[in-house]
Formats: structure tokens, C-alpha cells, sequence
């Protein structure tokens, strides 16, 4: 028994030695399995304090992803690959929550924004490499993106030249949710079919590569922090809290003024408001090139307004036509409230539709304002007549013969430029808030005139968007105007977008299905741009329907400008120059 004692202790001992060396082996190679994410997320700390700032998950969510596609570009740049092994989705997401542990309130990625964890590692139509994408596009399409991206995109031109020829790309997923699709808080996203073209382009199309600021701005709605010394935010506090202390006092000083001035005459203003005195709005007569007709002239060239006359209905009047003396038809509008916010939209649209000329926009002749005994007040505007109605008319009324393709693209060209002058011409520049078929009308030629400037807003110079309520008509409205009220002249290029769809397909702005469920035109036209399948919009039975490849530049241009982001569309000055191209 000793001896056996003896000789088990060496062989006990080195068992011992093997089974801790194979434990430190299998712990070292579990530890390995779990870090190294090849993904380099670090770049998402280099981005804006939009992250940071916004108090809006869902606005968060929708940011998140565009900075997950980023990564992923950046990643297909140095790799030729799309996405990474699945063996690296534990790791990836937690580099990716690592880089937003710092944020307020425990922000979760995955459980506010209902991300699913094999979403960082899930390719689209089992495409993973750059090969395998680019052979699912032909090479027209992909040397255009390298001729339309290659350069600097901090121009805006060169922005949404490379968008539009990026747009071209496939291939598309029609069970994809876009980012843009929220469900309450949540944001829900199958497949990252649209995130290719964008990550590719952004890749491989630019030279500057997709962590470049005007690449990722242009390319995947991303913008990098501008460095600001601390010398001078100092400065700009210091000069910001003088400013308001002086601003303060002025504004005081001026108030007291103010209240002293108002005890002093508010009993003669009111008096004038309730009598609803003409005086009010004399203001308008500064500009002689307009007729200020007696009410007695409009009643006797409407025929008194007869119901037979009338030929338009609106939220703040109704349209009739008449005939002046001299013969000349006209058009008049007779606004419905008389009051002091009344008269504040009848002097705004006469002050608008006063200050621009242009060929496609409606021109004013006169205006009227009376007082009568049994009628009360009147507030009424006289305009050209235009003899072959709207373009809603022709696309969705009685016509009874469709719109030639070169009728169509007259009033494309026409519309836009109208838009553009509006936007760049007119001083200030006016955003117009409710571009849509009604309120384009057509003359004897067919040239199209924009009307109806109850709605729009003079941008002031130098402002790069306005924050206001919401208005406009459902359908035509941009996505960031809906949501957040902000408006900008990009807001009336979405609405155009709207209204060349609709021309070029002969569809309303909303869809309605045969289960009463309901879809923007801008969505529908979308989803079957990015199947390849643009042709598919255009109306079946134009007469003289124009080259296939012209026809589809109209449909890609629509889509453009209904893009749901932002600075992805084109400019009302670039649409003009792309139409007069074609």
C-alpha cells in the first residue's frame, strides 16, 4: 500500500497541472469569442450632439441606425464586405451600447429601439460582398453613381446629383419598413435592403469615403462636430447676456410707451374693429398697379354672385367667374370672414399674390373692400381668369380626353418654375405651403399658374428654416413639416414631388385600397422605384407618350423630391435646370 501511495501522488499531481492548464485555455478562448468587434463604432463619438440633444427616442432610434450604416460603409470601404460574421453580434452590439452608456436615463439601445440583434449582422438577398452587390446592378447604373459621387458633395448640386443617380441602385426589399416608419415609440426595421445603396455609394462612389462630413451629411443624414474653442463660446456668452440686458430695457422703455399710447386710443380702435371700417386695410392702395373695385362693380360683373358663376370652393372663400366692363373675364374671390384675423389673411394673400410678376403665377387686377347694409363687411380679390381650370380638373375630374405627355411636361417645367421664383426671386422669398393640383391653373395654352396664396410665408433673408403650425393639405405635406413644423423652401419641393406623381401617374396624393386602407403617393412611388420597376408609375393610355428613358427621369426626379430626407432634395432652381436638360 505504501509503495502505491508513492507512485499515485506524481501521477494525481499531474493531473492536476493538466486540468487548470486546460481551464486557463478554454476560459482564454471564451473570453476571445466574446470582444474584438471589428466594427469600429468609435467613429459615432466624432458625430453631432444631435445624439445627445435630442429628447426624442424616436428620433434618437432613427439616428442610431443611420450611424450604424456609417460604420458599416466604413467597414465595406476597408473590407469589400457588408456585414460582419454572426460569431461578432454580441460583441458588436455591445461596442455599439458602449458608445451611448454616457446618455441620461439608462439609454438602451435595443430595448427603446426595438432593434433586433441580428439586425448588425443581417445582409439583404444573402448579398455580403461588394461583388455580390454590384452584380446585382448593371454597370451603367454603377458607373453613373461613380461619376455623379466621386467628387465633393459639400455642394449642394453636387448632393443631389449623386442622390439621384445613388437612387438608381438596387436591389430593393418590398417587406422593408423604412426607419421612418414609427409605431409609437418603437421603430421597426426587417432588412437593410435600402441602407445598400447608400452604404455602397458612400463607399465606393466618393473619394473622400463615408466618414468625410459632407459625404455622411449628403449620403446617410449624418453631420460631424465643428470644433469651438472655449475662448470663444466665452465670448459669445458674455456678448449674448449684454445684448439681453440691453435688449431688456429697451424693450421695457418701449412697452411703457406702448400701454400709455394704447389707454390713450383703444376705445377709437375698437370702434373701427367692430364697425369693420375699410380704413383698416388702406394700407393695400399703396400699391397703384392694383384697381380697387366699388362693390357694386364685382356684384354686377358676378351677376350678383350667382350660384351659376361659381366655380371654386375654398376654406377662406369662394370663386366666381365675371365679366368687366370692358369685356375682360375674370376671376373673383369672395372671402368669407370678416373679421380682425379676417382681414389679416385677405391683406396677407393680396400683399403676396402684389408683390411677385411672373409668368406662371396668377396675376392680381384689383382687390375690394365695402361695408354694406345688408351684406356687412366684404373683402373680395380680382384675378385673371384662367379658362381651362385646374390640373386637378384634368387629372382626376370630368375631362373627358387625357393630358398629352408634352402638355404634362409643360406644366412640370412650368410649376417649377413658378416654385423658383418664389423661392429665389421674389424678395422676400415665399414659401407657398400648399402646392397641389387645385391650386395650379391652366390657361388657353395650357400654362400652368400657381394661385391660392392664402397659406404662404415670406422666409426671412438668412434664416435657414421657420418653426410654425402646421398647414397644408394631406398627402402633400413634407414628413419634417408634419412631425416637427419646420419649414423650409424644401418643404414646397416636396409637394411638388406630390404633383409631378401625380401627373406623370394620374393617382391622387392618397391611395385608398380596396380595404379602406390608405397610402401616400409618395410611398407608393418609392417602394417601386427601388424594385426597378419606375415605369410602373407612369399613367397606361397617354397620348404621345415621350422615350422610355425620358419618362423614367421624370419618375426618379418625382421620387427625389419626395424624398423623406431633408437636404436629399433638390432645390426648385436645381429641378428647372434638370427639366430644361431632358
Amino acid at each position: 500500500m505504501i509503495i502505491n501511495l508513492k507512485l499515485a501522488i506524481p501521477v494525481i499531481s499531474m493531473f492536476i497541472f493538466f486540468f487548470v492548464l486546460n481551464l486557463k485555455f478554454v476560459s482564454s478562448q471564451s473570453t476571445n469569442t466574446t470582444v474584438n468587434c471589428p466594427l469600429d463604432f468609435s467613429i459615432l463619438s466624432r458625430l453631432s450632439e444631435a445624439f445627445r440633444n435630442s429628447k426624442d427616442p424616436v428620433s434618437q432610434c432613427k439616428l442610431i441606425l443611420q450611424g450604424i450604416r456609417l460604420v458599416q460603409s466604413d467597414y465595406l470601404r476597408h473590407t469589400n464586405s457588408f456585414v460582419v460574421s454572426t460569431s461578432f453580434t454580441e460583441s458588436c452590439w455591445q461596442s455599439l451600447q458602449s458608445v451611448f452608456n454616457e446618455y441620461p436615463n439608462n439609454f438602451n439601445i435595443q430595448s427603446t429601439c426595438s432593434f433586433q440583434t441580428r439586425f448588425i449582422t443581417q445582409g439583404c438577398h444573402n448579398i455580403t460582398t461588394k461583388g455580390q452587390y454590384e452584380s446585382r446592378n448593371s454597370q451603367s447604373t454603377l458607373n453613373n453613381v461613380m461619376k455623379a459621387c466621386k467628387k465633393s458633395l459639400q455642394n449642394r448640386n453636387s448632393c443631389a446629383e449623386c442622390s439621384l443617380a445613388t437612387s438608381g441602385l438596387g436591389p430593393s426589399d418590398s417587406r422593408e419598413a423604412l426607419p421612418s416608419d414609427v409605431i409609437g415609440w418603437k421603430v421597426y426595421y426587417e432588412s437593410d435592403c435600402v441602407g445598400y445603396k447608400w452604404m455602397y455609394a458612400a463607399a465606393f462612389g466618393n473619394l473622400y469615403g463615408p466618414t468625410d462630413r459632407h459625404t455622411a451629411d449628403c449620403l446617410l443624414a449624418l453631420t460631424f462636430d465643428r470644433a469651438k474653442s472655449d475662448k470663444k463660446c466665452r465670448k459669445t456668452i458674455i456678448f449674448v447676456f449684454l445684448a439681453f440686458g440691453f435688449l431688456v430695457l429697451v424693450m421695457a422703455f418701449v412697452g411703457f410707451l406702448c400701454l400709455w399710447r394704447y389707454k390713450l386710443d383703444m376705445h377709437k380702435r375698437q370702434i373701427k374693429i367692430l364697425d369693420c371700417s375699410p380704413s383698416d386695410l388702406d394700407t393695400i392702395g399703396g400699391d397703384t398697379t392694383l384697381i380697387k373695385f366699388s362693390f357694386s362693380e364685382v356684384q354686377k360683373a358676378t351677376s350678383n354672385f350667382s350660384v351659376s358663376n361659381m366655380i371654386g370652393r375654398g376654406q377662406y372663400g369662394n370663386v366666381f367667374k365675371g365679366v368687366l366692363p370692358d369685356g375682360t373675364e375674370v376671376a373673383v374671390k369672395r372671402f368669407k370672414n370678416c373679421s380682425a384675423a379676417g382681414d389679416a389673411t385677405f391683406a396677407h394673400e393680396v400683399e403676396v399674390i402684389a408683390s411677385v410678376l411672373h409668368v406662371n403665377l396668377v396675376a392680381l387686377r384689383g382687390y375690394c373692400i365695402a361695408m354694406t347694409k345688408f351684406e356687412g363687411c366684404q373683402r373680395i380679390i380680382v384675378c385673371d381668369l384662367m379658362k381651362n381650370g385646374s390640373l386637378h380638373d384634368h387629372l382626376f375630374g370630368l375631362a373627358k380626353k387625357k393630358l398629352s405627355w408634352a402638355i404634362r411636361q409643360k406644366i412640370a417645367l412650368g410649376t417649377a418654375k413658378g416654385l423658383a421664383y418664389l423661392h429665389y426671386g421674389a424678395q422676400p422669398a415665399i414659401i407657398h405651403r400648399d402646392i397641389k393640383g387645385c391650386n395650379i391653373l391652366l390657361d388657353d395654352d395650357f400654362e400652368p399658374k400657381v394661385t391660392d396664396f392664402g397659406l404662404a410665408k415670406f422666409a426671412p433673408e438668412g434664416v435657414s428654416h421657420m418653426s410654425t403650425g402646421v398647414a397644408g393639405t394631406m398627402g402633400y405635406v413634407a414628413p419634417e413639416y408634419s412631425l416637427y413644423g419646420k419649414l423650409t423652401e424644401r418643404s414646397d419641393v416636396y409637394s411638388y414631388g406630390v404633383v409631378l406623381l401625380e401627373v406623370l401617374s394620374g393617382k391622387k396624393a392618397v391611395l385608398q385600397d380596396r380595404d379602406d386602407e390608405h397610402t401616400l403617393l409618395a410611398d407608393w412611388g418609392w417602394s417601386l422605384v427601388k424594385m426597378g420597376r419606375a415605369l410602373d408609375i407612369v399613367e397606361v393610355g397617354i397620348p404621345e407618350l415621350g422615350p422610355p428613358e425620358v419618362t423614367e427621369k421624370y419618375v426618379l426626379l418625382a421620387v427625389l423630391c419626395c424624398h423623406p430626407q431633408l437636404y436629399a432634395r433638390p432645390t426648385m432652381d436645381q429641378v428647372v435646370n434638370i427639366l430644361d436638360s431632358m
